[in-house]
Formats: structure tokens, C-alpha cells, sequence
């Protein structure tokens, strides 16, 4: 793999990059990084073009004050993607780089062959759906949404935060165990945790309003799309393959086994192999 830097628009954004052939983006979580692909990007660049960024404000890539809406996410993907292909391109996202990849998907979905999105519902039918159970699987989403505070708790605690999610959101904690240091790092950088937080906070009202236009204008994913969670993921207690059918056409939906949050370092021979049957 190469780990490369463009300049898109002003932002740098870092990417890694590995193999030949058509365009296949993968788009990483928090707290991770396009680290998080190493498992899969060799399968993967077999038969792909493969190119996985840090999101902006993420682990390489710059860390502005601001534009961590997804479709401004979005389009810094795109402009990337450009670079390497014209045509439609294939998508795979992973927790809120799903979020990014659907956002991406909605606002040109000439340009997204087929997508793939890991352990996620919608953003909106997440906030539509709250429940008790909703709420204690996602009550760092509405923490990291507040001003300020998140930095003044966590700052100077990034190991004991970090290492929280990761022993809690997985089934295999070895599978993910020697990547905290990495992560860990990357987030100790200087803004890195509030772009992170900023991340969350663009939920409201930025995303969720996007969300709502389209939905009222009746726009819906038309690519192919396939879902994967893991049955001990934050949104297994959901009907997570019905729920996409309501945003989306042509849904194929599966929760892989003994599997938590982070499916491409839990499970990656299993990823492997449903994104080339689908891809």
C-alpha cells in the first residue's frame, strides 16, 4: 500500500492506495482512520483500484475549523475520487463513513455504481427511532454533539476514552487490540479530537436537515446497495435491512457472526469475500 497526499481544493487529505483496475473508495469511522482497511485492502486490490482517505479531520488529512457536514465530507471524497476515475466509482463506508458515503451516494448518484455501508442505520430513521435501546448504543453520538465539554473530558484521556469503545464495540478485542496505539496517536493530534467531536456535532442541523429535504423530495438510493452489521454491532437491535429499504431501492442486507462494530478488522476475510460477490 501507498500512502499518499493531495491537495483537494485546500484541504490535504492523506489516502492510502493499493492495486489497479475500477475505482473502489473505502471510508473509515471514528475514532479510526484509514488504517482500519489494512486487512482488506490486499483482497480488495486484487481486482480494484483501491483508495482509502482519512476523512477530513481525521488521522493525516487536515483538521479545519469547520465543513464537517457530510456533503461537504462528501464532496472532499469526490474530488479525490476524481482524480483517479471519471466513471462511477464503487463506495464502501464504514460508521460515519457511511454516513459520508450515503450522503455522497444521494448528492450524485450518477456517480456511485454500488455501495456498501457497514453497521449503520440511516442518520435520520436513527433519530426517528429512539428508544431506550437506541439511546444506550448511541449515547456517545449525543455527547460528542456538545459544545465544548467533550474536549474539556476527554483531553489528556484519549488512551482510557479510546480503549473504552474498542473493548465494548467488539466481540474479538484481539482483532482490534494492536491498532489502539495507532488510533490512539492519531487522535493526540493537535485538533484532531475536536474534529472528530465536530464530526458528530454537524448531526444537528446540517445532516439531519439534508436528510429531511431529500426524503421529502422523495430521492432514495438507487445504486445496488448492500448492508452488513455485525449481530453484536451498535445497530443489531434493529431491523437494519427493512429500515434501508426505506431509503433505498435494491437492498441486501446480512449480519455477519460473532462480530461487533468494527467489521473490517473483526472479520475481514468475511468482508472480503460479500463485497467481491457484490461488488
Amino acid at each position: 500500500m501507498h500512502s499518499e497526499t493531495a491537495l483537494v481544493g485546500d484541504l490535504r487529505m492523506h489516502y492510502l492506495r493499493a492495486g489497479s483496475g475500477p475505482l473502489l473508495v473505502l471510508l473509515h469511522g471514528w475514532p479510526q482512520t484509514s488504517h482500519c482497511w489494512r486487512h482488506v485492502m490486499p483482497a480488495l486490490a486484487e481486482h480494484y483500484t483501491v483508495i482509502a482517505p482519512d476523512l477530513r479531520g481525521y488521522g493525516l488529512t487536515d483538521k479545519p475549523v469547520g465543513g464537517y457536514d457530510k456533503r461537504t465530507m462528501a464532496a472532499d471524497v469526490r474530488a479525490l475520487a476524481r482524480r483517479f476515475d471519471d466513471g462511477p466509482i464503487r463506495l464502501v463506508g464504514h460508521d460515519r463513513g457511511a454516513r459520508v458515503a450515503h450522503r455522497y451516494a444521494l448528492d450524485h448518484p450518477d456517480e456511485v455504481e454500488r455501495m456498501a455501508l457497514l453497521d449503520i442505520a440511516p442518520t435520520l430513521a436513527t433519530f426517528r427511532r429512539t428508544s431506550m435501546t437506541v439511546a444506550r448504543n448511541y449515547w456517545h453520538w449525543l455527547f460528542h454533539m456538545q459544545p465544548d465539554l467533550p474536549e474539556q473530558l476527554v483531553g489528556g484521556r484519549h488512551d482510557t476514552y479510546l480503549r473504552y469503545f474498542f473493548e465494548r464495540w467488539t466481540v474479538n478485542r484481539s482483532a482490534v487490540e494492536e491498532a489502539i496505539d495507532h488510533y490512539v496517536d492519531a487522535f493526540s493530534r493537535p485538533g484532531a479530537l475536536r474534529a472528530g467531536f465536530d464530526d458528530y456535532r454537524a448531526t444537528h442541523p446540517e445532516d439531519l436537515n439534508a436528510d429531511k429535504a431529500d426524503q421529502e423530495a422523495g430521492r432514495r438510493l438507487t445504486m445496488p446497495l448492500l448492508v452488513l452489521w455485525g449481530d453484536a454491532g451498535l445497530p443489531a437491535a434493529l431491523p437494519v435491512a427493512d429500515i434501508w429499504r426505506e431509503y433505498a431501492d435494491d437492498v441486501t442486507g446480512e449480519a455477519l457472526e460473532d462480530c461487533g462494530h468494527f467489521l473490517p478488522e473483526e472479520r475481514p476475510a468475511e468482508l472480503v469475500d460479500h463485497l467481491l460477490r457484490f461488488l
